[in-house]
């Protein structure tokens, strides 16, 4: 008895000395916060947007703040990840993110987040719908010169007259006569118009003088060329030819003087005019093939012949002057010169023959295209040439600009990690999901669910934040789904994404399991063959609850002093059944 109360006494100082080593420690500070980057960095005012701040020292409690806007919903994701979300409406601009901790200390990363304006809600996914597109378009609607035959080496001046017949504003119209057939005078050859509206008409003039080499030609031509804008700074350019006869020399009589006095007369010739087009697929990608629809119209006040349609750009032969005098055409037309960095042709080549247009007339043309693979995401151009002859054989060359939209969505494998076999029903299974990143470079993505649209089943930790995801990582989700009958059971995929015109957007998979009859192992948060209830221990001998530091201390001096050290609530025995055997921890009696 002696013997034992001098052991007691011992252990009994052995506990009040880890006591006090244990109180007089002191505990460590948190360390202080770093934030490595923000995604996405550049968000639309129009919508909310959930931000993922990464970065290290983050804790439970830990807060995102805009700077200049407050404090935003922040949820505690790990050490090392955050998420908040930023609500809509929040003014254009850049700001910084600061990330506070509940002890006060914080850090901040300058410039972190752009907020843009609301931009134009894209065309609904599903079934493409054809996408018009409006552009000003300036043509002549008249001109004339002072002299109704223009005499070789004469002083003149020409009126014209500009109409805008397309359907949005030109601004910042410059007219320029080059040299040629006519020399411009006084102006230096550049006359500022101003701004056309859809409808309106400008009238200026010009003084030229006529070349001397005009003897002995029936047609002399004067090009004119107009640059103008619309409301958003796309910059468009025009060229027009325009014809005037020649004064033949008389065998007797005066010579020919010019009248000072401009004399307007109409002119007729054809214009044509991409009035809309439109895509056979909702985006285009990099490799992806589409086919651009045209609807082409003439909205001069003369008829088109032989149009040709050249795609990437081109131009006509121009004319030739027979022997009897007459205006002929070229030898055809040249459409190898064309840009094809972003869009060349597939199945035909750039170049179509459309026929005759007469004026007020339309027609459609299709030409089937491939975007290059090595194409980065954004708005580009796309050069439209008409190559085509009026009723007197005058060519033209009308060149318009289209624009196209290039996407590059992530390329993602959204499926089962492993086979989840037969799911049982009225009871709780292991869902084990995953999404790999297939393509060739490293994308953020949002929330990845899982749900069952059609009913039929229940859900517990079926949402996860997936966030940054490198190339051919992935990212598991293990949801809990509980079906109420036996049958095919549909399960919806979707993962979260912000596109690359800032516009959120979804990818959605589905995949179908089989249900039968529960009778199961049931699964719960430790596993097949858990405990659905934390409380309570399971089959293997799992206590209800983790131990504290003093009952680890108070079961290691039992064990030294030869007393029951078991874990409580546990068994020192292994059960009775056991399936599989390996999954029973077995405890030995101490010795001694």
């Amino acid at each position: 008895m002696k013997r034992i109360s001098g052991l007691q006494r011992r252990t009994s100082t052995l506990l009040v000395v880890l006591v006090l080593g244990l109180l007089l420690t002191p505990r460590p500070a948190w360390a202080a916060p770093t934030i490595a980057s923000v995604q996405p960095s550049s968000v639309s005012s129009a919508n909310s947007a959930t931000l993922v701040v990464t970065g290290a020292g983050f804790t439970s409690g830990a807060v995102v703040v805009v700077e200049g806007y407050g404090a935003l919903s922040t949820t505690f994701v790990s050490a090392t990840v955050l998420t908040a979300v930023l609500p809509a409406g929040i003014p254009a601009g850049m700001y910084g993110i600061t990330v506070v901790l509940s002890d006060a200390s914080s850090a901040t990363l300058p410039n972190a987040l752009t907020v843009t304006g609301p931009t134009p809600t894209p065309a609904p996914t599903g079934t493409p719908a054809p996408t018009a597109f409006v552009r000003p378009l300036l043509v002549v609607q008249s001109y004339g010169a002072s002299s109704v035959e223009i005499p070789p080496g004469v002083d003149l001046d020409f009126e014209m007259t500009l109409l805008n017949a397309g359907q949005g504003d030109a601004a910042n119209i410059v007219a320029t006569f080059p040299s040629g057939d006519f020399v411009p005078r006084v102006t230096g050859g550049v006359r500022a118009v101003g701004t056309l509206s859809p409808g309106q008409t400008a009238r200026f003039f010009q003084p030229l003088a006529s070349s001397s080499s005009l003897a002995g030609k029936s047609i002399a031509t004067l090009d004119v060329k107009v640059s103008y804008t619309d409301p958003v700074g796309t910059v468009y350019n025009e060229s027009f030819t325009l014809t005037f006869a020649v004064a033949q020399p008389q065998r007797s009589g005066p010579a020919a003087t010019a009248t000072p006095t401009p004399t307007a007369r109409p002119v007729l010739r054809p214009q044509l005019l991409v009035a809309s087009y439109s895509i056979d697929v909702s985006q285009l990608q990099p490799g992806g093939r589409f086919t651009l629809n045209l609807d082409i119209r003439n909205v001069g006040n003369a008829n088109a012949k032989r149009v040709t349609a050249i795609v990437g750009g081109g131009t006509s032969a121009g004319t030739t002057t027979g022997a009897s005098g007459t205006a002929q055409p070229g030898g055809g037309v040249s459409g190898a010169s064309g840009e094809f960095t972003n869009f060349a042709p597939l199945n035909s080549s750039n170049v179509q023959y459309l026929g005759d247009l007469n004026t007020g007339g339309s027609v459609s043309a299709q030409q089937v295209l491939i975007v290059n693979a090595s194409t980065k995401p954004g708005a580009y151009t796309l050069k439209l040439s008409f190559s085509y002859t009026d009723d007197k054989n005058n060519a033209f060359t009308d060149d318009q600009v289209i624009t196209l939209l290039v996407y590059q969505p992530p390329l993602l494998d959204i499926s089962f990690y492993r086979d989840p076999g037969p799911l049982f029903a009225g009871q709780p299974n292991s869902l084990p999901l995953q999404v790999v990143n297939l393509g060739r470079t490293a994308t953020v993505l949002g929330n990845m669910k899982v749900t069952a649209p059609q009913g039929g089943a229940q859900f517990s930790n079926n949402v996860a934040l997936v966030g940054n995801l490198d190339i051919g990582f992935p990212f598991t989700l293990d949801a809990i789904c509980i079906p109420d009958q036996p049958g095919p059971l549909e399960l919806t995929l979707t993962v979260d994404y912000t596109d690359d015109f800032n516009q959120p957007q979804t990818i959605t998979k589905t995949l179908t399991v089989e249900v039968v009859e529960g009778g199961g192992p049931v699964v719960g948060p430790e596993g097949p063959g858990g405990s659905e209830d934390p409380g309570v221990p399971g089959e293997g001998g799992t206590p209800s609850a983790p131990e504290t530091l003093w009952q680890k201390v108070l079961r290691v001096f039992l064990g030294l002093i030869g007393l029951d050290s078991g874990q409580p609530g546990g068994s020192t025995q292994p059960p009775a059944e056991v399936a599989p055997p390996t999954e029973v921890p077995v405890r030995l009696p101490p010795k001694g």
